[in-house]
């Protein structure tokens, strides 16, 4: 049985792309039962068209719950297609699933600040679920706002997406449910049952020093580190490195805030990547985008080109390594449009990343301002990084 098929076309005229991947994912509805999700993502330049693509898609697949959004780029199975208009598909039969496709606003947001009252206007109990998909206009919704009050009102479940993206100087994306086409606020899917996901979040970093512990902060300041003035150990660690990393790190350092205390050893993957703010020579304070602890572990962290390739394949081979008896039906890749060719030189680097290591053919995602997935125990809003969902069998 043919449980999951996706594919991408591109091609000026929507109506020509979007029979093309629903020519192409045919299969799922003919033989695996009839779709119960449906994942589409469609290039913003088709504008006002969207609403017309989205309705025909919803009917020509028969999905009990279809949703996605918006993109500057669009990524298909070991394809990714930017800057060029584009459809995506990925058709899935989950017999034996819980689905519940939910539309959330800013006022919604305001309104509920309590966990518990999440659950009616969702209509989801905690225990019908295992993630979250979540798709986000980031015009008219504070998406670090959604991701804390869906974390709480849901708490332990993985939140996985990506705020949508579009033409890099129109503030204006879409989010897409079912038939209906939003020009504000987010689209949600709960996914229960006989189904979960696994994650797979390359915040494209590598580490560049030893963990060290924090030991005072003030807001966003760090002030000392291991009771030295943060600033002087941030440059002790570069001046460390060989002159090639060393030069590599000159313009692109970020900080790890390790998210599990009580771990042994620290490896990727247990570090929440953020930006350096600033530094103050004259008080020797460290600036980062995040609020520190004191007591946490830190490392200096390096993001490019390289360091980003060598991340995702590792940790994709972790998971590879650690799951092989239970590999995934499909995935969802939401990768920062900061990333692609423009980072890499090269195309199609996260989705070919992805049907290397793990072998998996039914694709689809977008490129986003913003990507949506956990670190350790905890769900968050990132930037520069391929946020992966995969769908697979609960156990």
């Amino acid at each position: 049985m043919t449980q999951a098929q996706a594919a991408v076309a591109q091609d000026g005229d929507w109506e020509r792309a979007l029979e093309a991947v629903l020519e192409q994912t045919a299969e799922v509805a003919e033989h695996g039962g009839g779709i119960d999700l449906a994942f589409l993502f469609a290039s913003a330049s088709y504008g006002d068209d969207l609403h017309a693509l989205v309705r025909r898609a919803r009917s020509a697949t028969g999905a009990g719950v279809l949703v996605g959004c918006s993109g500057q780029g669009i990524i298909g199975p070991s394809r990714e297609i930017e800057g060029e208009p584009a459809v995506a598909l990925l058709s899935l039969s989950l017999p034996g699933a819980e689905l519940h496709g939910v539309r959330l606003t800013q006022s919604a947001i305001e309104e509920r600040l309590r966990p518990g009252e999440w659950h009616e206007p969702t209509g989801v109990d905690p225990d019908a679920a295992h993630a979250w998909f979540v798709f986000a206009d980031p015009f008219t919704i504070n998406p670090e706002a959604l991701v804390a009050a869906l974390s709480a009102g849901y708490p332990g479940l993985p939140l996985i997406g990506g705020l949508a993206s579009g033409e890099p100087r129109v503030p204006r994306t879409l989010v897409f449910l079912d038939d209906e086409v939003y020009p504000d606020g987010a689209v949600a899917v709960a996914l229960g049952g006989a189904y979960t996901v696994r994650t797979v979040v390359s915040q494209g970093a590598e580490p560049i020093s030893e963990p060290w512990t924090i030991t005072a902060v003030d807001g966003q300041r760090i002030q000392t580190i291991a009771q030295r003035p943060a600033l002087d150990v941030l440059v002790e660690s570069v001046r460390r490195l060989p002159p090639e990393a060393r030069q590599r790190a000159e313009h692109n350092l970020l900080i790890g805030l390790a998210m599990d205390e009580y771990r042994d050893d620290f490896g990727r993957g247990d570090f929440l990547i953020r930006n350096l703010a600033g530094a103050d020579p004259k008080t020797g304070q460290v600036a980062i985008g995040a609020l520190p602890r004191v007591g946490q572990t830190i490392q200096f962290q390096l993001r490019d080109a390289e360091a980003a390739d060598e991340e995702l394949r590792e940790l994709l081979a972790r998971e590879k390594a650690s799951h092989g008896d239970n590999p995934p039906l499909a995935a969802v890749l939401c990768s920062c449009n900061a990333r692609g060719a423009g980072l890499f030189g090269t195309p199609d680097h996260d989705a070919l990343a992805l049907a290397e290591q793990l072998d998996i053919g039914p694709v689809a995602g977008f490129f986003c301002n913003g990507e949506i997935g956990p670190v350790g125990e905890r769900n968050f809003l990132h930037g520069y990084t391929a946020s992966i969902a995969l769908i697979v069998p609960a156990e």
